[in-house]
């Protein structure tokens, strides 16, 4: 079964919850998972797994957060062709549009993408801790 790495930034927490759901939800389908912050972590140690999750709420006007995680996405820009990547991440406002503008900055570096991304608003509860889960389950079959 493949490595995967699920790497985020969480300013409220939200986004790490997206992360540990997801982490479970892959390892429930027997996945290895390594979950982490996305601090401190290059592009070549990301390149390391099989399968990338990178998560990041939206920001500002809808954008991933820019301290840590567009530096990772710039760094790992050239090297994603063909690779298996995953995106989630929480937003407050908005319709997800950060969502659905990092889906294709990455199809655009050639990354196969699992579907459009997991977008969540606020809190992952309820119904939207089950979709973190069934993404995760998901990822681990990428």
């Amino acid at each position: 079964m493949a490595k995967i790495l699920v790497a985020f930034w969480s300013g409220t927490g939200n986004t790490e919850k997206m992360a540990e759901l997801i982490r479970d939800g892959a390892v429930e389908k027997g996945a290895e998972v390594e979950c982490r912050s996305v601090s401190g972590l290059d592009a070549e140690a990301a390149l390391a797994y099989d399968v990338i999750a990178l998560g990041s709420p939206s920001m500002g006007q809808e954008v991933i957060e820019e301290g840590e995680v567009e530096p990772l996405v710039e760094a790992l820009s050239g090297k994603l062709k063909d690779r298996k990547v995953a995106l989630f991440g929480s937003y407050g406002w908005g319709d997800g549009e950060w969502m659905r503008n990092w889906a294709g900055r990455m199809r655009g570096y050639g990354a196969v993408l699992l579907d459009d991304g997991l977008a969540v608003h606020e809190t992952p509860d309820g119904d939207s801790a089950d979709q973190c889960k069934a993404f995760g389950a998901k990822l681990a079959a990428f």
